[in-house]
């Protein structure tokens, strides 16, 4: 009997050392998403299962209750390994879960797009195409060619296209056609507030500072009544789409990720399931960037 006790106290503790490297991992390195919509057609299927690596920009650290009570907290990042590049898929946390026009944080809300642009970019959309600081950047070709394709075509209201992309001002008039040029924020940027900048980036200013902003008289008014005639960023921001450009609820719509947001990088599928629950075995360990091969 004593042989057999020491035997389950051993399995014991080893089972108690498994679960708590794999909660060290699943918050330090690596996390697991399920890809919920065709959005990311054809680098990512729906039913495919994805490991996101935390490594490259640090793993976050936050309090999850008040996250989940939806209360004001705090996040910080570990060190980071390594930096977002361009055409890195990332999973975020969706900056507008409840209104449009204000960035607030929903701990159970999460996407997965493309990295188009990085902070300090200059994005523009031509024809559909994305240019990066006036050159062509990359992204799903085939993808921006078919939706300009259908633009020529007068065939958006046919697929339920939405054309009219951020900021949703019909004076600014950008649409997911011709968009831009528009200026990605780095951490300690300062940029002068006229109206235009006002349009482009209050609801980044608004979250970063907790207070209501207003244009009035040709200045951009805080609700504590203070004049800002330039703003600094406190963070850095991105521009992230859907590879399925046609189906795809990203940046050019609801406008700039917020660094913080960002859980990690996609790295590599580990599980992918079709619609009567086949295995597809062979998208299993595909990397990042494929469909841009």
């Amino acid at each position: 009997m004593k042989r057999v006790s020491d035997v389950a106290y051993w399995l014991l503790l080893v089972a108690m050392g498994m679960g708590m490297l794999y909660m060290v991992a699943t918050v330090f390195w690596v996390a697991k998403f399920k890809i919920p919509s065709d959005s990311m057609e054809p680098a990512l299927l729906e039913g495919d299962y994805l490991l996101v690596e935390k490594l490259t920009m640090g793993a976050r650290l936050f309090d999850l209750k008040p996250a989940f009570a939806k209360e004001e907290f705090d996040i910080y990042r570990m060190p980071a390994l390594g930096k977002v590049e361009r055409n890195d898929i990332l999973v975020f946390n969706y900056p507008f879960p409840t209104r449009k026009d204000s960035i607030a944080f929903d701990v159970m809300l999460y996407y997965v797009k493309r990295c188009i642009a990085l902070p300090g970019d200059t994005l523009e959309i031509r024809n559909a195409h994305y240019l990066i600081n006036g050159k062509d950047s990359g992204g799903n070709i085939e993808a921006q060619e078919r939706l300009e394709r259908l633009f020529r075509e007068k065939r958006t209201k046919e697929y339920g296209i939405v054309t009219r992309s951020y900021p949703r001002d019909r004076k600014v008039g950008w649409s997911i056609r011709e968009m831009g040029p528009l200026y990605l924020p780095r951490k300690g940027d300062r940029l002068p507030m006229n109206r235009m900048n006002y349009l482009l980036y209050y609801p980044l200013i608004e979250w970063e500072t907790g207070r209501d902003l207003v244009w009035v008289n040709d200045s951009l008014v805080t609700s504590g009544g203070e004049r800002l005639e330039t703003y600094r960023f406190e963070n850095n921001y991105y521009f992230v789409s859907g590879d399925k450009m046609e189906n795809s609820k990203d940046s050019r719509y609801w406008g700039l990720l917020p660094e913080p947001y960002i859980v990690g990088r996609a790295w590599l599928i580990w599980k992918s399931v079709d619609e009567w629950g086949n295995m597809r075995w062979d998208r299993i360990g595909r990397i990042e960037k494929m469909g841009l091969e």
